[in-house]
């Protein structure tokens, strides 16, 4: 009986299907890596497994796989940077180490494992934002840079404050620099709680500056 190893065109093809799937969410996104970018890499992951029945020795077709793997990582890792004071592309690097792999079970044979493992990559990329955002919207971290006038008074206010407002707060630096009290501060909570919180420091006089 033939499996789909023993047809390498419909091998391609679902691969294929597969690639451009993936790649339109990351598309519809609008992130750095789309449709393009995924279905090559879903192809060629496939190719190279095709090949490697082909070409290598049968104790010897993991060295493919594991060079697939560590090429895909090396690949992952340009899309990530750093923005501010957060990282950016870390879910774009892995969806692109998982449709390697979706690649590789298609190119071994496996259209079964492929396409469970598209539908729950998708389900991961499309459900697991908006869990995401739920979570950002109630454990918000931000990090806060105050700029007092010289006045201990306002400032010892503050952790008082913090906890008025359900925020659980630590100090990261303290200065003072020309009558000017600086300092730096990561607090955590709900984002409406961050946004009362605003609001009363803007109530302060004695307050110069404010960043977050």
């Amino acid at each position: 009986m033939e499996s789909l190893a023993d047809h390498p065109i419909i091998q391609m093809i679902l691969s294929l299907v597969i690639g451009v799937i993936i790649g339109l969410e990351r598309e519809y996104q609008g992130k750095p890596a789309g449709v393009r970018t995924f279905t090559l890499i879903c192809l060629g992951s496939t190719i190279f497994t095709i090949l490697s029945h082909r070409l290598g020795h049968p104790n010897s077709m993991d060295r493919v796989a594991s060079n697939i793997v560590t090429g895909i990582g090396f690949l992952g890792a340009g899309v990530i940077f750093k923005e501010q004071d957060r990282v950016a592309g870390l879910t774009t690097a892995a969806a692109i180490w998982a449709t390697s792999s979706l690649g590789m079970a298609i190119g071994q044979g496996d259209a079964v494992l492929a396409f469970v493992g598209a539908f729950l990559l998708l389900a991961v990329l499309f459900m697991f934002q908006y869990v995401e955002r739920w979570i950002s919207v109630h454990f918000h971290t931000r990090h806060y840079r105050l700029v007092y006038e010289d006045s201990s008074r306002a400032y010892a206010k503050l952790p008082v404050l913090f906890s008025q407002f359900n925020l659980r707060a630590s100090r990261k630096k303290q200065t003072i620099h020309q009558n000017s009290l600086l300092s730096h501060w990561t607090v955590h909570g709900s984002l409406k709680n961050h946004e009362q919180l605003v609001q009363e420091l803007m109530k302060n006089p004695e307050l110069k500056e404010l960043d977050f």
